[in-house]
């Protein structure tokens, strides 16, 4: 089987093929037919002909063939933003009387869906620790049909089992699906593990460079067929030019999480122990609780960490002002890198409480490294650590453990 960089340049090359070495941008948003044969069956087939961008487009399906090998899944599709992909497929595959399990360690955007909007379909859920299999299994009802995971999680790093839960699921005929948008198809393959569907905010890793709002979802086609019937009626279609936009990025995905995972990995150690910060949250740290499980399941642990400063919200807002490289941003997986500090920014997605419950301290700051030279990235960050310890601040120096 060839390898990733190798998957990443040629996996579409006979998805509409031309002679065009770049890929052409399909910017239109109908096609024509030949025949009324020919258009009928354009509209019922999405990885067939394309006759409405809507129902389909030749950028989307080249993405998607990239994507689907890159996850070692049967078929893939595109949406216009990673929380389109998870609201569509959650329309597709629940019901009003149903019953789902989330974490309790999940990007906010995914707790609001399970806190929020759910419930308004008649849809019960339930949160669960997801370091504990165990508490999956005592979650389950009869109207349990579908498990979301997310691993390593937003902003915590937190790591589930994914083969566990897989296991756990299949056993009682409940579908899981697991959000893979920050290790990548690089550092970890759910589908591998025994997940069922596979989804990413494109918007980061994949596309990186941070021009693009997109989504993706990879799994069996029987299941992406149902999703996309669903896509088709909620209409949060991928333009063109952003697919074109995402599968550049594709390209060079191989190329560019190898400086991710070295960054990160280089930025957790430099401040694990800095007087400032009271814990680092990264998997690739052996003193992560979950580490040995990451190791297992993962071949890189990612770009993104969680730094904790120990003078709680005042500290993270000091730490953050005083960065030099990274920029407070919302987003992440970039060749730039970017900060932010979570408490702060979820409060227009969870009410205080739900923000509480999530487990997210007053004091973190999660930072996306980017592909900047890792000397200079370190060095920032700690002198930053630095002038927040120095502010005078004593009990910072007394919180570190």
């Amino acid at each position: 089987m060839p390898g990733s960089s190798t998957v990443a340049v040629h996996a579409d090359r006979d998805v509409h093929p031309s002679h065009a070495v770049a890929r052409p941008i399909y910017q239109t948003a109908a096609f024509w037919a030949e025949d009324a044969e020919q258009f009928a069956g354009a509209a019922v087939d999405p990885r067939g002909q394309a006759f409405y961008t809507r129902y389909g487009n030749p950028n989307h399906a080249q993405v998607a063939a990239v994507v689907a090998e890159l996850e070692h899944t049967e078929a893939a599709m595109v949406t216009a933003s990673g929380m389109a992909a998870l609201t569509t497929a959650v329309l597709a595959l629940v019901s009003a009387g149903d019953h789902v399990i989330g974490q309790k360690s999940t990007y906010g955007g995914t707790a609001s869906v399970l806190l929020n909007l759910l419930p308004r379909w008649g849809v019960s859920i339930t949160q669960v620790d997801q370091a504990d299999p165990a508490a999956f299994e005592r979650a389950l009802t009869p109207k349990t049909r579908l498990i979301l995971l997310e691993s390593p999680s937003n902003p915590l790093l937190q790591i589930t089992d994914l083969r566990a839960i897989a296991d756990l699921a299949h056993a009682h005929g409940v579908l899981t699906m697991a959000d893979n948008t920050f290790a990548t198809p690089l550092n970890q393959r759910p589908a591998d593990l025994g997940i069922d569907v596979v989804w990413h905010s494109a918007t980061k890793y994949l596309n990186g460079h941070s021009d693009v709002s997109a989504g993706v979802l990879a799994g069996p086609a029987q299941i992406l067929d149902q999703i996309w019937d669903v896509a088709l009626l909620t209409g949060a279609t991928l333009g063109p030019f952003d697919a074109w936009l995402l599968l550049r990025g594709l390209r060079t995905l191989p190329l560019r999480l190898p400086r991710h995972n070295a960054n990160g990995q280089a930025l957790a150690e430099a401040l694990n122990h800095h007087p400032a910060v009271a814990r680092v949250h990264y998997p690739g740290l052996p003193s992560h609780p979950h580490h040995t499980v990451a190791a297992s399941q993962m071949s890189g642990f990612g770009g993104v960490l969680g730094i904790e400063l120990a003078g709680g919200f005042d500290a993270a807002e000091a730490f953050l002002s005083r960065l030099h490289y990274p920029r407070r941003s919302a987003s992440l997986g970039g060749v730039e890198s970017l900060a932010v500090h979570p408490a702060a920014m979820w409060r227009g997605m969870l009410s205080e409480d739900q923000i509480t419950a999530s487990g997210v301290p007053a004091g973190l700051v999660r930072l996306a490294a980017g592909t900047e030279d890792t000397a200079d990235l370190v060095a920032d960050a700690l002198a930053a650590a630095d002038a927040t310890l120095a502010t005078g601040d004593t009990a910072l120096a007394s919180a570190h453990p």
